[in-house]
C-alpha cells in the first residue's frame, strides 16, 4: 500500500503538469514513475530533481492563473467605468472576461477531480464490482455537470453576442439617417425581441434544480435523408427548428414537444407520415378480412404489426399514435352510449353491478389458488386475475353495432345486460388503476403493515364509490334540466351547419370525460355517460348524432387497433405457440365458464337463454391489459417474461372472439336477428 501512495503521489505531480499528446506518452509517464519508485533507471538526486522541477511547473502555472485573474477583474471594473461603451457593448465584454474566469477555474478543478478519482481507484479493490460501480457512477456525475457547465457558458456567450450584434446596429443607426421604411423595421424588431423575451419559458434554468430531476446524456439524430446534399437546405432549417430526435442511454427516443420560439410554426413530420403510412396500409389489411370473414378490427391489427417493431418497423412516433388512438376507446363509447339508453340501464342496472364484481372476486380466487400452487407472489397473482377478468369494450361494441335488438315480452335485451356489464368493468378499470400504488407497495411491505395496506384499499375503494355516486347525481342533474335546452340550441344553431352541431357533441364529451377523470374515474366511464345523456333526446336525435360522429369514430378507431398491433410481437408468439395456445384457451374456457355460472345465479329464468351470448362476449382479455401491464412492469409487479405472456394471451384471445361469438349467436339467437347482428 505505501508503494500504490508513493506511485500516486509522484503521479499527482505529474498529471498537472501539461497535457499528454497521446496513449504513447502517458504510458511513458506511467513506466517513468514506476521506475522512479523502485530505483531503476535513475539515481537518488535525479528523483529528487523531478520532483521538484514538476512541482514547480505546477506552483507556476497556479501563480499565473490567478495573476490572469486579478487582471481580469481590473478589466471589468475598467470596462465597467468606462463611459464610453454602450451599455450593450458593456455587457458583451463582461461576460466574456467572466466566462474566461469561469473556464480558469473549471479547468483546475477538473485538474484536482482527475487527481481525486486516480486516488479512489488506487486505494480500492479491482476486483470489487460494486466499488467499481459506484466510481463509475460518480465519474458520471461529474460529467453530467460539466456539460450543463459548458452548455450554460455556451448559451451566455450566445446571449453576449446577440447583445454586441444590437450595439452595432445601433452605432450604425446613429450614424446615419432612416428613412421611414427602415424606421418602421426598426420598431418592429424590437417589438418582435420584447416578444420573444415575454413568451420565452425558461424551462432548463426553473426545472434544473427542481427534485427528481436528473441529468442524462442523449444523441441528437438527423432526418434520415440527412446525407442526401439536395436536402441540406432543408436539413439546415429543421436542425434550427430543433425537429430531430433525441435518444438518451436507456434507448428511449424523444421529439420535441414546445419549442423555445413559440412564433415559429412547426410540424412532427415523423407523426404525420406515420398516420399516412397507418391509414393506406389499413385498406388493403381491412378488405383482407372481410374477404375471409373477419371483422375488419383485425385488419387493422395486422396492419400495425406490419408497421410496428416486429414488422417493418416504420412507425417513429409511437406513443403519438397512441395517444391519438385512444381518442378512437372515447367515441366509440361516445357511440355505445348513445344507443344505451337509460331506460335500458335502469332495467339490467342490478345485473350489470353483481355480474363483474362476482366474475372479478372470482378470477382473482382462482388466481390465489394457482399462485399458491405455482410459489407465485399474491401480489402478481391478483394483478394477472384483474388484468384477465377484464374484456373489450370496444370489440363488443364492433360485434353489437348495428344490431337489431328487439325485446321479447318480459325477456331481457343481451345487448344491454353485456354493454352494461362492460361499462362496469370499465369503472373497475378505473378503480384498479387508483388502487395499483397500493398494490406496488404492497408487494414490499412487512407483514406488520398488511391491515395498515389493507385500511388503505378499503378507503379507496370508499373513495372511488363516493366518486360513482357523485357522477351518476351529476348525470341526473344534466339529464333534469341542461341536456334538453343546449342540445336544441345546437340544433337551431347548425342548420345547415354541421361544425356546429359535432363541435357542441365533441364538446360535451370532453366535458364529461374530464369530470369523471377529476373524480378519480375512467375516462371512458365519462364518454359512454355523455352518450346516454344525449341518447335520452329521443331516437331522432340520436340518428342524427350518429350520422355526425360515426365517420369520426371510424378513422380513429383504425388508428386505436393499429396501436394494438404495435405491441404484438408474431416472433414471440411462434416461439411459443404451444404454451400461449394453452394459456389462451384455458383463460378463454374459465372466463366464460364463470360468466354463464354467474349469470346463472343473477339472470331471471325467463331470460335465462342470453346467458350464453353474454358469456361469449366477456370470454375474451381487454385491450387495456396492454396498459395495466405496463404500468405493472414498470413498477415491478409483474416480470418481463410474464408482461410478454399477457401482451400474448390478450392478443390470441381477441383474435378467438370472433369466432365464440359467432357460435353463440347461430345458437341462441332468432334468425332475422342473427344476420344483422353478424
Amino acid at each position: 500500500m505505501k508503494a500504490t501512495g508513493l506511485i500516486f503521489l509522484w503521479t499527482l505531480v505529474l498529471l498537472p503538469c501539461g497535457p499528454l499528446a497521446n496513449p504513447a506518452e502517458r504510458e511513458d509517464v506511467v513506466k517513468h514513475a514506476i521506475k522512479l519508485h523502485r530505483g531503476k533507471g535513475a539515481v537518488i538526486t535525479q528523483r529528487k530533481q523531478w520532483v521538484l522541477e514538476s512541482c514547480r511547473k505546477l506552483s507556476g502555472l497556479l501563480r499565473q492563473k490567478n495573476v490572469v485573474l486579478n487582471k481580469l477583474k481590473n478589466a471589468i471594473r475598467a470596462v465597467e467605468k468606462d463611459a464610453g461603451l454602450s451599455d450593450e457593448e458593456k455587457l458583451f465584454q463582461v461576460h466574456t472576461f467572466e466566462i474566461f474566469q469561469k473556464e480558469l477555474n473549471e479547468s483546475e478543478n477538473s485538474v484536482f477531480q482527475a487527481i481525486h478519482g486516480l486516488q479512489r481507484a488506487l486505494q480500492g479493490d479491482y476486483k470489487d464490482v460494486v466499488n467499481m460501480k459506484e466510481s463509475s457512477r460518480q465519474r458520471l456525475e461529474a460529467l453530467r455537470e460539466a456539460a450543463i457547465k459548458e452548455e450554460m457558458e455556451y448559451v451566455e456567450l450566445l446571449a453576449a453576442e446577440k447583445h454586441q450584434v444590437e450595439a452595432l446596429k445601433n452605432m450604425q443607426h446613429q450614424n446615419k439617417s432612416l428613412s421611414m421604411l427602415d424606421e418602421i423595421l426598426e420598431d418592429v424588431r424590437k417589438a418582435a425581441d420584447r416578444l420573444e423575451e415575454e413568451i420565452e419559458e425558461h424551462a432548463f434554468d426553473d426545472n434544473k434544480s427542481v427534485r427528481g430531476v436528473n441529468f442524462e446524456a442523449v444523441l441528437r439524430v438527423e432526418e434520415d435523408e440527412a446525407n442526401s446534399k439536395r436536402n441540406a437546405s432543408k436539413r439546415e432549417v429543421e436542425d434550427d427548428l430543433g425537429l430531430s430526435m433525441l435518444i438518451d442511454s436507456q434507448n428511449n427516443q424523444y421529439i420535441l414537444t414546445k419549442p423555445r420560439d413559440s412564433t415559429i410554426p412547426r410540424a412532427d413530420h415523423h407523426f404525420i407520415k406515420d398516420i399516412v403510412t397507418i391509414g393506406m396500409l389499413s385498406l388493403p389489411c381491412g378488405w383482407l378480412c372481410t374477404t375471409i370473414g373477419l371483422p375488419t378490427m383485425f385488419g387493422y391489427i395486422i396492419c400495425g404489426v406490419l408497421l410496428g417493431p416486429s414488422g417493418l418497423n416504420s412507425i417513429k412516433s409511437i406513443v403519438q399514435v397512441e395517444t391519438l388512438g385512444e381518442f378512437g376507446v372515447f367515441f366509440t363509447l361516445f357511440l355505445v352510449g348513445l344507443e344505451f339508453s337509460p331506460e335500458r340501464l335502469r332495467k339490467v342496472w342490478k345485473i350489470s353491478l353483481q355480474g363483474p364484481c362476482y366474475m372479478t372476486v372470482l378470477m382473482i380466487a382462482f388466481g390465489l389458488l394457482w399462485g399458491h400452487l405455482l410459489q407465485i407472489r399474491p401480489t402478481q397473482s391478483v394483478f394477472i386475475s384483474t388484468c384477465l377478468s377484464l374484456s373489450s369494450t370496444p370489440l363488443v361494441s364492433r360485434f353489437l353495432a348495428g344490431s337489431v335488438r328487439g325485446d321479447k315480452e318480459g325477456d331481457i335485451d343481451y345487448s344491454s345486460v353485456l354493454l352494461g356489464m362492460l361499462v362496469m368493468q370499465d369503472v373497475q378499470l378505473g378503480l384498479f388503476i387508483a388502487v395499483m400504488p397500493t398494490l406496488i407497495q404492497a408487494g414490499v411491505s412487512t407483514y406488520s403493515s398488511i391491515f395498515k395496506e389493507i385500511l388503505r384499499i378499503l378507503i379507496l375503494i370508499g373513495q372511488i364509490l363516493f366518486s360513482l355516486a357523485a357522477v351518476f347525481l351529476l348525470c341526473l342533474v344534466i339529464k333534469t334540466y341542461l341536456i334538453g335546452p343546449y342540445y336544441r340550441k345546437l340544433h337551431t344553431e347548425s342548420k345547415g351547419n354541421k361544425e356546429i352541431l359535432i363541435l357542441g357533441i365533441t364538446a360535451f364529451t370532453f366535458l364529461m370525460l374530464t369530470i369523471t377523470e377529476l373524480l378519480d374515474v375512467s375516462m371512458e366511464l365519462g364518454c359512454f355517460l355523455a352518450g346516454a345523456l344525449i341518447s335520452s333526446q329521443g331516437h331522432m336525435v340520436t340518428e342524427e348524432i350518429m350520422c355526425c360522429i360515426e365517420p369520426i369514430r371510424d378513422f380513429l378507431a383504425i388508428i386505436f387497433f393499429a396501436s394494438i398491433g404495435l405491441h404484438v410481437f408474431p416472433t414471440f408468439v411462434i416461439y411459443e405457440l404451444t404454451v400461449l395456445l394453452f394459456l389462451t384457451l384455458s383463460v378463454v374456457i374459465m372466463k366464460f365458464v364463470l360468466a354463464v355460472l354467474v349469470l346463472s345465479l343473477i339472470l331471471p329464468k325467463t331470460s335465462q337463454y342470453i346467458k350464453w351470448i353474454v358469456s361469449a362476449g366477456l370470454a375474451q382479455v381487454s385491450e387495456f391489459s396492454f396498459v395495466l401491464g405496463s404500468r405493472a412492469r414498470r413498477a415491478g409487479i409483474i416480470s418481463r417474461e410474464v408482461y410478454l405472456l399477457i401482451l400474448s394471451v390478450t392478443t390470441l384471445s381477441l383474435l378467438l372472439a370472433p369466432a365464440l361469438w359467432r357460435a353463440a349467436i347461430m345458437k341462441c339467437v332468432p334468425r332475422p336477428e342473427r344476420r344483422s347482428s353478424t
